[in-house]
């Protein structure tokens, strides 16, 4: 296997924009198939650069970065508070789908939560450190991507948006990986290979999927399936990562 460490973030960014690379390119393969166009249309270039700055690229670097200085449980949770960004975000930026008093009590129960899972024996512990920072700002910055890319679909297509911002946000992050480890450092076997190619369709279905979704239905409603993600991250976490639960991390979820 591939052995990359915790710690070593630049070889995970390396390995994330491969995984980003290769989901474009399926995209991209599908959309042949289905006869979809695939050729880069130029003015699509800066609404594409946009999105892929935020959905791609700047989430998963302040991700993986924060990530070393935190537990994937507590990331996980950290995750998660993407919902709540993305229900303030369209607040400001769309008419219809203003905060009321119930996405206000959800807020803050949800907010609630997530400090209460950054306590550690009655004391705040990593909340306020980078690696929680840097995760927090990882879902911002995903969401507000959301949103962006929520606008572009219904000009751009689904296909076409995905394919292309995760090919612009993917070059950016082989291109932060190379900077300091070179382009190739890695040695795949077969095995190592089919995890990459399996990762590479799990986010090209993903987006593809997500990006779908919020084209068609309101943020506010499409925004609670994202609170999936510190329940499954953390479950994922505990049995891969052997990292334990404390109370507040329970009582959090």
């Amino acid at each position: 296997m591939l052995a990359i460490a915790p710690h070593q973030t630049d070889r995970q960014i390396l390995f994330a924009g491969y995984r980003f690379f290769l989901a474009a390119l399926m995209i991209f393969v599908v959309m042949k198939l289905l006869g979809h166009p695939v050729r880069y249309r130029k003015q699509t270039l800066i609404p594409c650069l946009r999105i892929a700055l935020f959905q791609t690229f700047l989430q998963y670097v302040c991700f993986y970065v924060g990530l070393t200085y935190t537990t994937g449980i507590h990331a996980s949770i950290l995750a998660g508070t993407g919902s709540f960004f993305q229900i303030l975000f369209a607040h400001w930026m769309y008419p219809d789908d203003k905060i009321d008093w119930r996405k206000t009590v959800g807020l803050i129960t949800g907010f609630s939560g997530v400090w209460l899972a950054n306590l550690s024996h009655g004391a705040l512990s990593s909340s306020l450190g980078i690696g929680s920072l840097l995760v927090l700002a990882s879902a911002m910055s995903g969401s507000f991507g959301n949103l962006l890319a929520r606008n572009e679909t219904h000009r751009m297509g689904v296909f076409y948006l995905t394919a292309w911002q995760m090919l612009i946000g993917s070059i950016g992050l082989i291109a932060v990986g190379t900077v300091r480890i070179g382009l190739f450092p890695f040695h795949f076997d077969p095995r190592s290979l089919l995890i990459l190619l399996y990762l590479a369709f799990v986010s090209a279905t993903g987006f593809l999927l997500w990006n779908s979704v919020m084209k068609v239905h309101p943020v506010g409603k499409v925004s609670l399936f994202l609170f999936l993600i510190p329940l499954f991250g953390s479950l994922l976490s505990s049995v891969l990562l052997h990292e334990s639960f404390s109370p507040y991390t329970l009582a959090g979820l």
